[in-house]
């Protein structure tokens, strides 16, 4: 393809491409909708380097995050690989190299019990499952589908993305949990997480309800979605056993650097540390 203008075939049929490479469908959706801004935004005008040299200026004027902005060019230059057009690809911004995690995202086991107390104590046993089956084995949101009655009879899910097949060992007690809500939901197969009408229980619902969760609890917002209880999982695993290769194995990162970038202490945490080498007299 060689065609210098964006046109909704052209993203239709990356969409293709991306689902026939077998992305997941989150990568998908955040791929498209990326690429749907850089199309409005660019009104028509013909792609050339100097085009998209521009939106990258454009998205660091907008102040988003650099990682963001990062994020939104992978999407771009992607895409224009799939077009043919190459020569209009763009560079990544520079980033610094993360030493601390943002306090105000930084989700603790004591935020994470009082979600789990909050839910309970609201009756969302459903929830409060939802949250303790990610922050035990440290799954994906996109991944809580694996979770079956099958996977708990078997007190293992194996789970299938990315052209890659890992198998997570559910702990003891809480399969035993899963299985028991299994058995009072009437659950004969399938899914364990359902909505009320029998259908699995997508992204988009699961964050929903994790944020109403939050502010029943008096837990910040800024710090509880999904993805925060993936990273509260590898923080208390890693200091369990301090072996990073392992973490990376059962995170299915590829990149043990990855790894480390969910491992990022507090500054406050970091103090903490220097304070008690007692170096200062």
């Amino acid at each position: 393809m060689s065609e210098r203008t964006l046109t909704p075939l052209q993203l239709q049929t990356y969409a293709q491409q991306l689902r026939l490479e077998e992305k997941s469908p989150a990568t998908v959706e955040k791929y498209l909708r990326d690429l749907h801004a850089f199309s409005v935004w660019a009104d028509g005008r013909e792609i050339n380097k100097e085009l998209t040299a521009e939106w990258k200026a454009h998205l660091v004027e907008e102040n988003y995050a650099p990682a963001s902005v990062n994020a939104m060019l992978s999407a771009l230059n992607s895409l224009l690989e799939f077009l043919g057009l190459k020569d209009c690809q763009v560079k990544f911004l520079k980033l610094q190299r993360r030493l601390f995690q943002d306090p105000d995202r930084e989700l603790t086991k004591e935020d994470y019990q009082r979600l789990l107390d909050t839910a309970r104590r609201l009756g969302r046993e459903r929830l409060a499952l939802l949250v303790e089956t990610i922050g035990a084995t440290g799954i994906r949101v996109s991944e809580v589908r694996y979770i079956t009655l099958e996977a708990v009879e078997q007190g293992k899910a194996e789970i299938a993305l990315k052209g890659k097949i890992r198998t997570i060992l559910l702990p003891g007690k809480l399969y035993r949990k899963l299985r028991k809500y299994a058995q009072k939901q009437k659950i004969a197969s399938g899914a364990i997480f359902r909505t009320r009408s029998g259908r699995e229980l997508g992204r988009r619902q699961i964050w929903a309800e994790l944020k109403a969760l939050c502010k029943h609890a008096g837990v910040e917002p800024s710090k509880v979605f999904p993805h925060n209880l993936r990273h509260l999982f590898a923080t208390v695993f890693y200091r369990a056993c301090r072996d990073i290769v392992k973490l990376a194995d059962l995170l299915d990162h590829s990149s043990i650097e990855t790894t480390r970038i969910y491992l990022l202490t507090s500054g406050a945490e970091h103090r903490r540390t220097l304070d008690r080498l007692g170096l200062v007299s």
